[in-house]
């Protein structure tokens, strides 16, 4: 089984696989964040949440401040998501899909036209947390700013195919999500969109931003 592992683990390296494992990814203890979710569907109505969250150590509180359209997407979909998210925090499920060789095996596919590096990851699973896809870094010091692809295994029977983006920036030294957006076909409701935004107030302690939750005006109402 180690002989194994040390033949996968060799294959993945390459120097921008090796600078991109090497970057700190400290976790903060605690973040407060405002978020925007909507879902966007082919036969359905839209929805969309206006969420205050705290997130301290493994725990995760939400208080959602304005909502709109469909209530059953609000319920089913929207606070479900959040929930979801809160539980797999507390049971400590997230950090097991991180991206390290243990995980993933690796491909360097270079420097991108937009002058990013591509790194082709593949889950060594099956795991609704584990994405076949892409990610994108800094050409400068390999830092994650994006990632691409499609969840390696579909997080529930009424879901299918379902295709994730992400964006990320580095705020009071961490990185942290800035977006997410996921389209998927789900069953009778057709191809859906989700996305999640987040907007940064404190982390760790340290005053990082002043999201003007009173002038946000969402394009869904």
């Amino acid at each position: 089984m180690r002989a194994d592992f040390s033949e996968r683990e060799a294959a993945s390296r390459s120097p921008s696989v090796e600078r991109f494992l090497a970057v700190p990814d400290p976790v903060p203890q605690r973040v407060r964040a405002f978020r925007h979710l909507e879902v966007r569907s082919d036969h359905l109505d839209e929805a969309w949440l206006d969420v205050w969250t705290e997130l301290d150590g493994n725990d995760l509180r939400y208080d959602v401040i304005r909502e709109g359209g469909s209530s059953f997407i609000r319920h089913h979909v929207l606070r479900a998501a959040l929930k979801s998210e809160s539980d797999l925090r507390r049971s400590g499920s997230a950090e097991r899909a991180n991206f390290t060789l243990e995980n993933y095996n690796f491909e360097d596919r270079g420097l991108q036209p937009d002058g990013l590096i591509s790194l082709g990851v593949k889950p060594r699973k099956k795991d609704v947390l584990f994405l076949d896809g892409s990610l994108f870094l800094t050409a400068g010091d390999a830092d994650l700013v994006r990632l691409e692809g499609r969840l390696a295994k579909s997080p529930s029977f009424w879901a299918s195919h379902v295709e994730i983006t992400g964006w990320f920036r580095r705020v009071a030294g961490f990185r942290l999500p800035v977006a997410y957006e996921s389209v998927a076909n789900v069953w009778v409701v057709g191809r859906s969109t989700f996305r999640m935004s987040f907007e940064y107030e404190t982390v760790n302690g340290v005053r990082v931003g002043d999201p003007q939750v009173q002038h946000r005006v969402t394009q869904m109402r």
